[in-house]
């Protein structure tokens, strides 16, 4: 008897793995697509979705805590069991309805990891198969990490399960999970602590608006501690201690939850990719410009898990999703170009970037203008009775918009602003040309070029 034979094999059931198991299926092509995980992926799952519900609830706290003393009465509060609730009715349809739209077009789900036997063949629920193309699309994990006393550390999936909150957490790593996170942990009254092994936080953004929002975030009560390397962990009768290296010295800080918030690497190491003469790095799959293994042309990959040069962002994993199932439908290879892609911290105020940064202008060599204030007394800020607002914009030498960031209450809305400007070659002049709803943070926009 022979092996089940597929024409394309999904693994992953995320953003990515679902465009192209969609697209091929309704093609007529043979389907099969698996994972180890609830169906949907991170994102609708365990990731931005019910993230940002929960960064939600913690915003109203901000919004009513700086207006308290300009006519608000009473600073908002948090249940977080309501909460809770609250989010799962955003979360627990989403693998059964993911499920039902793959059955209807006939695709093969597994719920497994498969492993690689050799090329064009594999091993999933303990059933050999064979398929003509694979797709990898199975995203990103936490990091491991792996001094002494690692696994009593929880992750990003724990926070968001959390049935309460306790008194007192640190974060290992400064990242965008870990500033979103204690934001929201801070704001409801935990004592958080990040540890950060560089000298600041969220390094790809500029520091000048890093330092303002670190400036907000200590006010709200978090602790920062830079340039410190965490060597161990043990658990003590309530808290969980940490020991951590700093300037050759040896401290400590404790806390009832440790969360490793450290990055997220490609979630691979289950497939045996060796066996199927798929080449990896740190950052995923190595892809060529049709998100094509560089080793193995029989295998893509797409979405966060691909090492492609692009940010690990759910709608760019549509789209390259879109992009590799054009290819396999279609027979032929087009070249994948990324837009112009904004990413955005949900803190409160929120830090948003598209485009190129000044320090990637300076090292590309491209002749640029910088434009750059913090304006706490515009309006739109001002009528929140704050002062958190500041921006950095890149024209290039023909007044083109080349960059964007914002630290701003309403920063992800107002950055999409600028990736339109950017994908459409837009020049500052055309830019405010366009009218805009006053008073509205989108109107300040135009300012800022």
């Amino acid at each position: 008897m022979g092996f089940e034979h597929y024409d394309i094999f999904v693994i992953g059931s995320g953003t990515a793995g679902q465009q192209v198991a969609k697209r091929c299926a309704r093609e007529g092509m043979k389907v099969a697509i698996a994972d180890n995980r609830e169906y949907g992926g991170t994102c609708p799952n365990r990731g931005c979705d019910p993230k940002k519900v929960l960064i939600n609830a913690s915003e109203l706290i901000a919004y009513t805590t700086d207006m308290a003393e300009v006519g608000i009465t009473e600073v908002a509060k948090i249940n977080w069991q309501a909460l809770q609730k609250f989010k799962e009715k955003f979360v627990s349809a989403v693998p059964i309805r993911t499920e039902e739209d793959l059955e209807k077009l006939g695709i093969k789900m597994y719920h497994q990891s498969p492993q690689f036997l050799e090329d064009g063949l594999l091993i999933v629920e303990g059933k050999k198969v064979t398929y003509d193309k694979a797709v990898i699309a199975t995203g990103l994990i936490p990091r491991p990490l792996h001094f002494k006393g690692a696994a009593l550390l929880k992750t990003s999936d724990d926070f968001l399960e959390l049935p309460a909150l306790p008194d007192s957490m640190i974060f290992i790593g400064g990242g965008y999970i870990a500033m979103e996170f204690a934001h929201i942990a801070a704001r409801c009254g935990v004592d958080v602590t990040i540890i950060e092994r560089g000298e600041r936080v969220l390094r790809m953004f500029d520091e000048s608006l890093t330092d303002h929002l670190q400036k907000v975030s200590e006010d709200i009560g978090i602790r920062f501690i830079f340039n410190a390397t965490v060597t161990g962990a043990e658990e003590l009768r309530k808290n969980i201690r940490v020991g951590y290296e700093k300037e050759g010295e040896t401290a400590f800080a404790k806390a009832e939850l440790i969360f490793n918030t450290s990055g997220r690497v490609a979630s691979v190491e289950m497939l045996d990719l060796e066996k199927a003469n798929i080449e990896a790095s740190p950052k995923g799959i190595k892809v060529n410009e049709y998100l094509q293994s560089v080793s193995n042309p029989n295998i893509y990959a797409c979405g966060d898990v691909a090492d492609s040069g692009a940010l690990p962002l759910t709608p760019l994993s549509g789209m390259e999703g879109k992009h590799v199932a054009n290819q396999l439908v279609s027979g032929k290879h087009t070249t994948y170009t990324f837009p112009a892609i904004p990413t955005s911290v949900y803190t409160q105020p929120q830090l948003a970037i598209v485009g190129i940064s000044e320090a990637e202008a300076k090292k590309q060599g491209i002749e640029h203008t910088i434009l750059e204030e913090h304006v706490p007394d515009w309006f739109s800020v001002k009528r929140l009775n704050s002062r958190n607002y500041c921006y950095k914009t890149i024209k290039g030498p023909k007044e083109e918009i080349l960059g964007a960031e914002i630290l701003a209450p309403e920063a992800s809305e107002m950055i999409n602003l600028f990736a339109i400007a950017i994908q459409q070659k837009l020049t500052c002049s055309q830019f405010r040309e366009t009218i805009f709803a006053y008073p509205t943070f989108a109107s300040d926009a135009q300012s800022m070029v």
